[in-house]
């Protein structure tokens, strides 16, 4: 498995777009969008190869109002980070609703398949969290962790995740990475997914690899052998080369036991005669 992928140029060209589109929402009109071309250059979700996030990190549980660490929201386990403007409506709450039906359909158990949310905006509060979350989530089973945290915390997470966005002051809004962070129990960048293109087997897979072992069942951790991440479309594609070496593996193994059993057959034929 390799670790720190950043998104693909098409992939970062696509989040890029979607960070674009929320500024121009939120301001109404083109004409209203005050960040330059240089800033929304610099959106994007791009971690360093080996990128990990900050597990000492203060963060508060929005749902009970609780601080504590980052590491502890992981507890050793693969999560799909979010990071999200809990107030942006344009394309954060796609993301969190898209993501939401992804996980439901990946078929995992609940505690292998969890979503986690993180504000990037300081600005916004536990009751905002809950509230705006609360109406896009419906009447979904469970729910996502919700997370606030200071605007050092923020800078320190999304800089460590090389996660990079934009704020505008005129039109109080951020353009950031249409982009999900999957990360392993220690924190570790795995894959970088679109929330907007997510389907329930690419996400099984990509917690899967994730999990190291952990997540998933024995079929999903084969299917990992035949199926590599394909960055620039953001799915798990057939390998075929790969495909055929461990069917002709498999092919040799079965020849090799239907000659064992056939030698087996042979020698007690002759021991009876």
């Amino acid at each position: 498995m390799r670790l720190g992928r950043a998104l693909s140029s098409p992939t970062r060209r696509l989040a890029a777009s979607a960070a674009l589109a929320c500024v121009l929402l939120a301001a109404g009109t083109p004409a209203e969008a005050r960040l330059a071309r240089a800033e929304l250059d610099r959106v994007a979700a791009a971690p360093a190869p080996g990128a990990k996030a900050p597990m000492d990190l203060p963060v508060t549980d929005a749902r009970d109002g609780r601080t504590t660490r980052l590491g502890a929201v992981l507890d050793g386990r693969p999560v799909l980070l979010l990071p999200v403007d809990y107030t942006c409506g344009n394309v954060c709450d796609p993301m969190i609703g898209l993501s939401a039906d992804a996980l439901a359909a990946t078929g995992l158990r609940p505690e292998d398949r969890r979503l986690v949310l993180v504000g990037i905006d300081p600005k916004d509060d536990a009751a905002t969290a809950r509230d705006r979350t609360a109406a896009i989530w419906g009447d979904r089973p469970g729910g996502p962790v919700l997370l606030v945290a200071d605007a050092g915390g923020i800078a320190r997470l999304t800089g460590d995740l090389g996660y990079r966005y934009a704020y505008d002051r005129d039109t109080d809004s951020f353009a950031h990475p249409a982009a999900a962070l999957l990360l392993t129990g220690d924190g570790r960048v795995s894959r970088v997914l679109s929330p907007l293109a997510l389907d329930g087997r690419d996400l099984r897979l990509a917690l899967t690899e994730a999990g190291e072992g952990r997540v998933g069942t024995l079929s999903d951790r084969l299917a990992l052998l035949c199926y590599g991440y394909d960055a620039a479309k953001g799915v798990y594609a057939p390998l075929v080369g790969r495909i055929l070496m461990v069917s002709g593996a498999m092919t040799i193994v079965a020849i090799a036991m239907l000659i064992l059993v056939l030698v087996r057959v042979r020698r007690r034929q002759d021991s009876a005669a």
